[in-house]
C-alpha cells in the first residue's frame, strides 16, 4: 500500500506518543500525513494517538480553515508514577536538546558522543 511506512520491529526508548508530541512540537501546524511520514507510523495511528493526547490534556487543537493547529500544555505531568513531577516541557526539552547535539555532532547522525 503506497504511503503507509515499513513497521519497525523490536522495541524502542521512546513510545510512538512522545514521537508525535515532539513533532507536534516542533510544527505546531503539522499535517497528520507529515506527523505519520516523520514518525514512521500510519495516518490512523497518528489519528488515534492525538485522540488520546487530547482526551488526557496534554494537547489540543483549533482549527483555522483546513488547517489545525495544536496547543501542547507543557505543565502536564507524565502519566508514569516512575516520571513523577516530570512535566511535558521538560520532556520536549531533552528531546529537543538530543536533536540540536545530533544536528552539530562531528561523529555523525546516530553516533555516540564520547564522554571524558
Amino acid at each position: 500500500m503506497d504511503g503507509v511506512p515499513e513497521p519497525h520491529t523490536g522495541w524502542t526508548f521512546l513510545t510512538n506518543h512522545a514521537r508525535v508530541l515532539a513533532a507536534i512540537a516542533d510544527n505546531h501546524n503539522a499535517r497528520i500525513r507529515d506527523i505519520a511520514a516523520h514518525c514512521r507510523l500510519t495516518e490512523r495511528a497518528v489519528q488515534k494517538i492525538i485522540a488520546d493526547l487530547e482526551q488526557d490534556g496534554y494537547l489540543s487543537h483549533t482549527r483555522e480553515g483546513r488547517t489545525n493547529t495544536y496547543r501542547i500544555d507543557p505543565g502536564k505531568v507524565l502519566r508514569h508514577p516512575a516520571e513523577a513531577g516530570l512535566t511535558v516541557a521538560s520532556l520536549l526539552s531533552l528531546l529537543a536538546e538530543d536533536e540540536a547535539d545530533r544536528a552539530t555532532s562531528t561523529g555523525g547522525p546516530g553516533r555516540p558522543h564520547a564522554t571524558t
